[in-house]
């Protein structure tokens, strides 16, 4: 069963084609994590959040993941960071044309 991976965290900026800039490097890596799926990037400058939705083919690379992204973001200062994992129901995602794999 694939899994979910929400994460959140404070974030000053840059927004918008800024962020597009400067994070294509990280972009990049990130389509390397092994189990990844697929990333959906998440900003919202009003509370100054952000962060992303994941999905991952198994927990085990979900949490993996986690463990190496909360050590990048501890490293860069950021704190307060939230991330919860959710067991993807793939019967009634697949009715809603949720994207269950990459393209």
């Amino acid at each position: 069963m694939s899994t979910l991976l929400y994460v959140d965290f404070p974030y000053p900026g840059p927004w918008g084609s800024e962020m597009s800039e400067a994070m294509q490097e990280l972009a990049q890596s990130i389509c390397l994590e092994p189990g990844l799926i697929w990333k959906i990037w998440t900003e919202n400058k009003e509370q100054s959040k952000a962060g992303g939705v994941y999905l991952f083919t198994d927990q085990a690379s979900a949490q993996a993941y986690l463990d190496m992204h909360s050590k990048r973001l501890n490293s860069f200062g950021i704190t307060g960071i939230d991330a919860r994992f959710f067991d993807v129901n793939q019967p009634l995602t697949a009715i809603n044309s949720g994207p269950l794999s990459a393209k």
